[in-house]
């Protein structure tokens, strides 16, 4: 049977208490997210940068090595 969804009025004393928004306000200074979904997604935005930035710098890498061997980069040529 799926459970019943509440709709309407919601109370939460996190919220009505300032938890929430002193969270919200530290993680905000600190720059780093205090939930773990955020932090997961802080690190995996930094991640695709990193990896885009790699993947770039290996294709140079290799570029410049096969120049500075010889080594065509087009096969039969």
């Amino acid at each position: 049977m799926a459970a019943r969804r509440k709709h309407g009025f919601s109370w939460s004393w996190r919220r009505a208490t300032g938890v929430s928004a002193a969270k919200g306000r530290l993680s905000r200074k600190m720059g780093v997210p205090l939930t773990r979904a955020g932090r997961q997604r802080m690190i995996g935005r930094k991640a695709g940068c990193c990896l885009a930035l790699l993947v770039t710098g290996a294709s140079v890498a290799a570029f410049t090595t096969a120049v500075v061997w010889g080594v065509s980069a087009v096969a039969g040529v």
